[in-house]
């Protein structure tokens, strides 16, 4: 597919592993991400797809392995450092204010990028105003590129799934990320919301040059929209390469059809 300058690699995962007191989620796992690539991570349920993404958000430490971004070893990371390091992500379970308007949802988005404290906002009124209109300007753009202005002022809790979806990728997209992690961003949708969700995720890796990693039930959005497809089965890698290489891998195919089990 490769429509986009796809650059170095920005993510290097060698030889994870993870096991919770014992049960085995991930053994030896090694795959990389390039820069401004869509890469899928696929697999049945139970094969370790969540807790890879995990792993990279840093909500995991793995026992095993090690995780180079951007030139830097991570061995023990946390959600907030890599964050920090420009890595933000979706939830497939919506983790959204419910009570809270499209706009002020996507500002939550912005908390990292505010550089004055609450003191200086006390205090210096002006700094922190200035602030907070440059934000608001940048969450207004996102509502734009979404296509969601209609629903600015309007509680998120009262919008219809797809949309929801929507306003969670504007909050990730609010923290300006180098690296987007999408868990599931088409779960639970009907074709057209797959669709236009689709066309999201490609216009975010087009027009802000970000580089995706998501995890997809799907199989036709993922073969249509990736670059570079990994496959998980029980914890282990058993396929990585494009979307053709995956499709037409034996291993994939068993997996998949259950032949193997």
């Amino acid at each position: 597919m490769n429509h986009r300058n796809i650059g170095e690699v920005i993510l290097d995962l060698r030889n994870i592993s993870l096991s919770f007191g014992g049960v085995k989620a991930l053994t030896d796992i090694s795959f990389d991400v390039r820069e401004h690539e869509i890469r899928a991570i696929i697999g049945p349920n139970g094969a370790g797809k969540s807790s890879m993404l995990n792993v990279i958000s840093g909500v995991y430490t793995p026992q095993q392995g090690e995780i180079i971004f951007r030139g830097e070893h991570h061995t023990h990371t946390d959600p907030h450092a890599m964050a920090a390091n420009g890595v933000a992500r979706t939830f497939q379970s919506l983790a959204l204010f419910k009570g809270m308007s499209v706009l002020d949802n996507i500002m939550t988005g912005r908390t990292l990028k505010m550089r004055t404290n609450l003191l200086q906002q006390a205090f210096w009124k002006g700094a922190a105003e200035r602030e907070e209109i440059e934000h608001r300007e940048f969450c207004e753009r996102i509502i734009d590129f979404l296509q969601i202005q209609p629903y600015r002022k309007t509680p998120v809790g009262r919008l219809p799934y797809g949309l929801q979806k929507r306003v969670d990728l504007g909050r990730a997209l609010a923290m300006e990320p180098s690296l987007l992690l999408l868990d599931e961003p088409m779960a639970g949708m009907n074709v057209e919301e797959k669709q236009d969700m689709s066309r999201f995720v490609l216009d975010v890796n087009d027009e802000f040059g970000t580089t995706i990693v998501l995890i997809e039930h799907d199989m036709g959005v993922v073969m249509d929209i990736s670059d570079r497809v990994v496959v998980l089965d029980y914890g282990k890698k058993i396929g990585d390469g494009t979307p053709d290489e995956v499709r037409s891998n034996q291993n994939v195919i068993d997996a998949y059809l259950g032949v193997a089990h």
